[in-house]
């Protein structure tokens, strides 16, 4: 009897220990996240009622990202909200229905479309599927895209036989999903896209893991991974861009979407089409966030940081304050080739993760980074750029300009459209 007490004694001592750092760890990702001010989630989330919690972490087993959701004194809490991308395994795993998914915080709305089951909008014959609808993971993506053409069987006959059956805008997950299953129908359709294909995933950071969960594409089958890098997913769907002659109109922008009898016409920068259906498959924040200053039309200027090494030998201001701006930095300094200026007009990154502020710190202690804080920039030349800080204006040698300002949801199409657009404050 003593030897099983003693077993049971040694059992409950290393359960509890680490019951113990399980709860420091969880505790330690919560303070991060609350110091960098990485508190809103930024699509769909758990709300967890303590209630009702039991503390029994089934939520974070289901969840497939790490550190998203942790149990703190008994109860589960999110406590790396940022890292969130609505993935809804939690809701499904907790036993006593203490989760609920909801949109934005009591303190912060959210503006998502609205939008029935079958993702079409209040304007019939304009469907979104996709980021725009609130809901980020590539999974749920890829299956409103599939959705939402499914969905165009219901409203045969809508429209004439003028034109187009449909017309897709964007070529992200969704996008791609959706112009796929066209292809499956035998649809009349077309596919626009400002950029590239991939959408905003496109322009995550170099090796950054962009699938947690499997998805099956229209045509093609379940993808065969289920955790993937940006490259390898952009290669994948590359290859069945070629194998099943999809052709996507790349580098052109919806305009404006208008009704005529029975349908629509959709003006892009490049052409203008009619069609029974649209299908909004573009990001939320698809459009960057500019900075209105002489000079930023010229060529050295982009938006995003796609391959640093294309920087080695230049000269190079990064503009921002919130991960992207931070991690393009940080990437150009640890290469060791490229002169970083790094510009922000707020006193401290307030938004930022605490792994990249400490790689921004690094490289300005290796002498490899110039961090301008409370700067902004007021004319962009075409061998330097002029700064205002402190009251002066410096001018710093520059050979190119990344823009990491963030972008704006196309609230402007969705009201020309006369989509209705919620705010939800923490609700579903």
């Amino acid at each position: 009897m003593l030897l099983y007490g003693g077993m049971l004694a040694a059992i409950w001592a290393t359960y509890g220990a680490r019951r113990v750092s399980l709860h420091r760890r969880n505790f330690a990702v919560r303070a991060a996240a609350e110091r960098a001010g990485l508190l809103e989630p930024p699509s769909r989330h758990p709300s967890i009622d303590p209630m009702k919690c039991l503390g029994c972490a089934a939520c974070v087993s289901a969840c497939p990202e790490h550190h998203v959701l942790g149990v703190i004194r008994g109860k589960a809490h999110l406590i790396d909200p940022t890292a969130c991308v609505g993935h809804g395994a939690c809701f499904e795993a907790c036993p006593t229905e203490a989760i609920r998914l909801v949109f934005g915080t009591p303190t912060k709305g959210v503006h998502v479309p609205i939008v029935a089951d079958n993702l079409e909008t209040n304007v019939p014959g304009v469907f979104i599927a996709g980021e725009l609808g609130g809901i980020g993971l590539i999974a749920n993506a890829v299956e409103q895209g599939r959705r939402a053409v499914e969905a165009l069987r219901d409203i045969r006959g809508r429209g004439d036989d003028d034109g187009l059956d449909l017309v897709i805008a964007g070529a992200g997950p969704a996008g791609l999903s959706a112009s796929l299953a066209a292809i499956e129908q035998g649809l009349r359709f077309v596919t626009v896209e400002q950029d590239t294909l991939g959408g905003c995933i496109a322009h995550y950071p170099r090796g950054k893991l962009v699938m947690s969960s499997p998805a099956e594409l229209p045509i093609v089958g379940r993808m065969p991974f289920t955790r993937a890098s940006k490259e390898d997913l952009l290669e994948y769907w590359r290859k069945i861009e070629r194998d099943v002659g999809l052709e996507i109109r790349y580098g052109e922008r919806v305009g404006s979407v208008t009704r005529h009898d029975g349908g629509f016409d959709v003006r892009t920068s490049g052409a203008l089409f009619r069609t029974r259906a649209v299908l909004l498959a573009i990001g939320r924040r698809g459009t960057p966030r500019r900075l209105g200053v002489p000079g930023e039309t010229l060529s050295k200027v982009v938006y995003r940081l796609d391959d640093a090494e294309q920087y080695a030998g230049k000269n190079v201001l990064v503009v921002g304050g919130g991960n992207s701006a931070l991690e393009a930095a940080a990437s150009l300094a640890e290469l060791g080739t490229v002169g970083v200026t790094l510009s922000y007009r707020g006193r401290a990154f307030t938004r930022a993760r605490e792994q990249n502020r400490l790689r921004v710190e690094r490289a300005e202690a290796a002498g490899s980074l110039a961090l301008l804080m409370e700067s902004t920039p007021e004319e962009i030349r075409q061998d330097s750029v002029l700064l205002r800080r402190g009251g002066r204006v410096h001018e710093i040698a520059n050979d190119a300009v990344i823009v990491c300002a963030g972008g704006s949801m196309p609230t402007d199409l969705l009201d020309r459209i006369g989509i209705a657009v919620d705010t939800k404050y923490g609700t579903a």
